[in-house]
């Protein structure tokens, strides 16, 4: 299949062009903002809850970051620290809890979790119409079905920096490296929607090379530094990169290795790309659920 004109005029083979997330992310926080003080001058403000359940430092930082974020845009956000000792029926009761809560626009349950426990297992307790991050599994079966759902944002992310960015789906082979419910599965989903050919690919993917190389656009979203090198990327491919892992200087680095930028026709940042737009879509699905949740009082 040609991928000529694939990421748009300008871009070619050897020359990757850089699709920033950042100037999407601003635009979703705008619109964000704009919604959220509606919504507070009728009395009615978005409100988010992160629970956490762990001592991760990393984890940490990050949820600092969307408490900080969404202030900015003025979502009310609030933290429940229940501490890495927290067991299962701890963590569930404050989930149920919120999800009652009438004042309580959407719920985020922050991972890593105590160990024993599993993410799919807790979400459950966080109700749909809440669950802006995507994490109930009931959320991934109105997805994969077609149905309203909060899409994870960091799959929804990789599609909309797309859009942005002008990348055409429809009809291209699209290759997701990476199966979680969290990136890769609800990813496969959306670009499906969007009537690409999608490959799912995973640790038990024989030639990994051999299929990815196949991709007119592909997304790695393992884990795993510098695993998508340029053996595994096609002349003129666009390449998103989902990877967010730590370097041993504190420093952020990819799933791709930059020298992929000399075979790609267009490749996403790390950082800069999706993260951003992931962090935004967070606060603009807080923002909608509690539109939804105030039309239906």
């Amino acid at each position: 299949m040609s991928t000529e004109g694939l990421s748009g005029a300008g871009s070619s083979a050897g020359s990757a062009r850089e699709l920033s997330g950042r100037g999407l992310a601003t635009a979703i926080r705008t619109d964000a903002t704009e919604r959220a003080a509606a919504l507070a001058a009728r009395g009615r403000p978005a409100r988010l809850a992160v629970v956490t359940a762990t001592d991760d430092e990393a984890s940490a930082w990050y949820v600092r970051s969307i408490v900080n974020a969404a202030r900015k845009v003025g979502i009310e956000c609030e933290v429940a620290d229940l501490g890495p000792r927290a067991g299962a029926g701890e963590i569930r009761d404050r989930l149920e809890a919120l999800s009652a809560d009438e004042w309580v626009s959407g719920i985020i349950l922050q991972t890593p979790l105590p160990k024993g426990t599993k993410l799919e297992d807790l979400a459950s307790a966080i109700v749909p119409a809440k669950d802006v991050d995507g994490a109930n599994p009931l959320s991934l079966g109105r997805l994969a079905a077609g149905l309203p759902a909060f899409a994870p944002a960091t799959a929804e992310a990789v599609v909309r920096l797309l859009d942005h960015h002008g990348v055409p789906l429809a009809g291209r082979h699209a290759v997701v490296v990476g199966r979680s419910t969290v990136v890769g599965k609800p990813a496969a989903h959306l670009l499906l929607d969007r009537d690409a050919t999608v490959t799912v690919c995973h640790s038990r993917t024989a030639d990994l090379a051999a299929v990815t190389s196949a991709a007119d656009v592909l997304v790695a979203a393992v884990g795993r530094i510098g695993l998508v090198t340029p053996d595994h990327v096609r002349p003129g491919a666009v390449v998103v990169d989902v990877g967010t892992n730590q370097t041993e200087d504190g420093g952020l680095a990819g799933d791709v290795d930059p020298a992929v930028a000399t075979r790609a026709s267009a490749l996403t940042p790390v950082p800069g790309g999706v993260g951003p737009v992931t962090t935004a879509l967070l606060l603009a699905h807080t923002v909608q659920a509690a539109e939804t949740l105030t039309e239906g009082r």
